[in-house]
Order: structure tokens, then C-alpha cells, then sequence
């Protein structure tokens, strides 16, 4: 049987979910999961529906058979059709942990996807590439030619037909052009110090003010640097035994399992973006 996923947000009012549910019904179909949340704040409803259709319904037939409902809402809408594997370039610098943690977790079946390319800056990450056979692209950044990198990135992001794109501790900033054209594609993983302990050796300055809590946080990435809707966070309790080595440890796990988490959300179509904020269906 086909499967579909199904997100949906719109201003809340009665009858939402019914008049969803009754049109999937009608359809034929079988709901596997249903979430739902109500933004008291903005008064914004949004909900993601899986389900199973009868044999011979496309996404196509799917989209019609919702419209009334969908029109009569003023919905925004999206339909996954899950036969098709998603496609993601990873871009990565010299640091390779949260690389090799997605990839693991790809073969392993954890994650659903395929890597349609690896983008680097560094020349480290070649043999990472070639032992999982994944096309690998070095793509320098020389002073003074970042919007020329940036043309030959976003071409090899349309040539993979990528679906999304992870920035695994990719140590350059994207500029706002690119960011914003790719605005809901784009994840990113950083440490959690910010805004406290910017620029280089972040876990080292962390060791100097004797921290007792360190993280990592996963989120979309936007013109305003490290500041986009946030995905998924986790912290670890550390102590003053603890050398900036130990604390280095400590986060590159975390950032490897927090960035794996919010890459799977949003392949899932878990994640929904609410201003400047997420909704994240469990």
C-alpha cells in the first residue's frame, strides 16, 4: 500500500481534524500516526498525519481528494509520499565525527536517506567519501571568491536533486544569499556556548570559567547566524576534574547524536516551522 505523510497548519478552528480525517476516509486510507498542537499564542493549529492509501493512489489524487478541505481552512500544506528515499548533501570541514555518525546511522537503517554527496572545504574528508562510494566534491575557500564557491555548492546541491542539506560542523558561514534561498533545507550543528564563549577554542574558554553544563544544538539555518529555529538540544553534566580535552570528547558525542536526531525529524517531516520557532512532532 502506498504510505504518505501529511503536514498541515492553518488557523485554528473547530472542525480541523475532522474535516481532515473524514476526506482521508473517503479516500480509503488507513491513519498509522496522527499528531496534532495548538499555538495558543499565534492561534496557529498544526498537525501531521501518516497513513496508508489503497493500492493505485498517487500523491496527485491524495492533494485532490484534500483540497475542499485544505481550501476551506486556507491550509498550508505538504504530502511525503515515503516510497521515495530522500536525497541530502552533507558538507563538512576538517572535523569528522558527526559525518561519520550520520552516515553509520544511514547504514545501519537508523536513518532513512541517501547521501547524494559530501562538500568540503578540506581535502580530510575524501577517503570518508570514497569508502561509502559517495561522490566527494573539495571546494576551497580562497580569499575573495566566496560567492564563486557558493555558485559551485548551491549547482551540485540542484544537480543531486537534494532534498536536504546538513552542515556537519561545515566550519564556514553560509552568506545570507545563499541562506535564505535555501531557508528550511539547511541544518546546522554548533556547541552549545553560544552567545557566551564565540570564535575559536570554544570548549577551551568553557574550561577557563569552569562550566558544569555543556551541549550541542541542532537547528535551520538563517541569515542570523546560529540563531535559526532550533531543531533538537541536548546537554551533559561535566566537572571541574574535567580537562578542555575531556570537555571536547564530551561534545563532539553530543553533537553527533543531536545533529542525527534533527536530520531524522525533519526526513520524517517531523518538524514544522512556526516563525521563529519550531513544532516538532515526537
Amino acid at each position: 500500500m502506498p504510505n504518505f505523510v501529511l503536514t498541515l497548519s492553518c488557523a485554528d478552528k473547530p472542525g480541523i481534524v475532522a474535516g481532515v480525517t473524514s476526506e482521508l476516509f473517503g479516500l480509503g486510507a488507513n491513519i498509522a500516526e496522527s499528531n496534532q498542537f495548538w499555538d495558543r499564542d499565534t492561534g496557529k493549529f498544526f498537525m501531521r498525519i501518516a497513513f496508508a492509501a489503497p493500492e493505485g493512489v498517487d500523491k496527485e489524487a491524495v492533494e485532490r481528494a484534500l483540497k475542499p478541505v485544505t481550501a476551506r481552512f486556507d491550509m498550508k500544506t505538504a504530502i511525503a509520499d515515503e516510497a521515495r528515499v530522500p536525497r541530502m548533501v552533507i558538507m563538512v570541514s576538517k572535523f569528522d565525527h558527526a559525518l561519520r555518525h550520520l552516515l553509520y546511522q544511514i547504514k545501519v537503517g537508523w536513518l532513512r536517506a541517501e547521501v547524494a554527496a559530501i562538500i568540503s572545504n578540506h581535502e580530510d574528508a575524501r577517503s570518508i567519501a570514497e569508502a561509502d562510494g559517495i561522490p566527494f566534491h573539495h571546494l576551497p575557500m580562497a580569499k575573495g571568491e566566496k560567492a564563486e564557491q557558493e555558485a559551485e555548492v548551491l549547482r551540485l546541491i540542484k544537480a543531486a536533486d537534494a532534498d536536504l542539506v546538513v552542515l556537519a560542523r561545515y566550519m564556514q558561514i553560509l552568506s545570507d544569499q545563499l541562506s535564505t534561498r535555501l531557508f528550511g533545507k539547511v541544518i546546522n550543528i554548533h556547541h552549545s556556548f553560544l552567545p557566551s564563549f564565540k570564535g575559536a577554542k570554544p570548549y577551551h574558554q568553557a574550561h577557563e570559567r569552569g562550566v558544569k553544563i555543556i551541549g550541542a544544538t541542532a537547528h535551520y539555518v538563517t541569515p542570523d547566524l546560529d540563531e535559526g529555529p532550533i531543531i533538537e538540544q541536548e546537554t551533559a553534566r561535566v566537572t571541574h576534574a574535567m580537562s578542555p580535552d575531556d570537555l571536547i570528547a564530551v561534545g563532539r558525542d553530543i553533537e553527533s547524536r543531536v545533529l542525527a536526531r534533527a536530520v531524522k525529524s525533519h526526513l520524517e517531516n517531523r518538524v514544522m516551522l512556526n516563525g521563529h520557532k519550531t513544532v516538532v512532532f515526537a
